[in-house]
């Protein structure tokens, strides 16, 4: 008899990030809403969704409205439960010992309580003027299905993707604010499909979450352990998707039994051969 399906519905949105928490705050629950009403049991936002992207939605946070934040985090944590639905929230987080916040994503489950917090691990050098990043890893399971969360720069890290595999993580959620730029770049060329790559090397379901300001170089993503893109969101357009993650679908994986074998150092696979002169002889034909 075969095991059920582990299967997860997810609300993918995006929409125009801004530097008024209150807008935010309202297109985030309009946004909830909508994706719950699709069948979503998580609903994804980008990066920064809740508080504006400092450097461009707001200069710092030398004056920055921390009351207002905590107000608004609260109303969506009050809708999450209202819903019963998870969460995962793209926000500022302010420390007590510096100046600088970090980029983060909240983890609100369907109670409508935060239950982890992921910190940017990677910040661009002009992000690192404005944010502190972070130094730890989030990953949980809802309906069996063992999920991470990640952050815009943290693409360009394969070595973050191979230790989430290497803990047994099949789902990840990344977080991008790409947008707001002068029109298109590098970025509409390499971003989702960097992401494809992260997919398909490491066999993972991505949500990939990117805002939708104008000019946004791609839309939000949804993609396959295959690499394959299941739908995509247009770009400078708000917008939700639902796809759903199911572990009873099987996908190609030419890596099966040899991923391993490259995370522990050994980077050929096969039977090898030795003296052999004409293996050892590299400038002959």
């Amino acid at each position: 008899m075969n095991k059920p399906s582990k299967t997860l519905s997810i609300g993918t949105c995006q929409f125009s990030v801004s530097g008024s928490i209150e807008r935010n705050g309202q297109a985030i629950r309009r946004l909830m809403t909508q994706a719950a009403e699709s069948g979503a049991q998580l609903v994804h936002f980008p990066e920064t969704a809740l508080s504006g992207y400092a450097g461009i939605d707001l200069p710092n946070f030398v004056h920055f409205d921390w009351a207002a934040l905590k107000r608004e985090t609260e109303s969506i944590m009050a809708l999450a439960a209202q819903l019963g639905v998870w969460v995962v929230l793209g926000s500022s987080h302010r420390l007590e010992t510096v100046a600088k916040p970090h980029n983060s994503l909240y983890l609100i489950d369907p109670q409508g309580r935060i239950t982890d917090r992921y910190d940017k691990r990677f910040c661009l050098k002009v992000e690192l003027r404005r944010y502190t990043p972070g130094d730890h890893w989030v990953v949980f399971e809802i309906n069996k299905i063992r999920c991470a969360l990640l952050i815009c720069f943290d693409v360009r890290f394969p070595e973050l993707y191979r230790a989430l595999y290497a803990q047994g993580v099949q789902c990840i959620f990344q977080s991008f604010y790409n947008a707001r730029q002068k029109g298109p770049s590098v970025h509409s060329d390499i971003m989702v499909q960097s992401m494809q790559c992260r997919a398909a090397s490491n066999g993972l379901w991505v949500s990939m979450c990117n805002a939708s300001g104008y000019y946004s170089p791609y839309g939000s993503a949804f993609i396959r352990p295959d690499g394959k893109v299941v739908k995509r969101l247009p770009r400078n357009r708000t917008g939700v998707m639902v796809n759903t993650v199911d572990l009873g679908e099987t996908f190609y994986d030419p890596m099966t039994g040899y991923r391993e074998l490259a995370m522990q150092g050994q980077l050929n696979n096969g039977q090898c051969v030795t003296n052999d002169t004409r293996s050892d002889d590299r400038t002959c034909y």
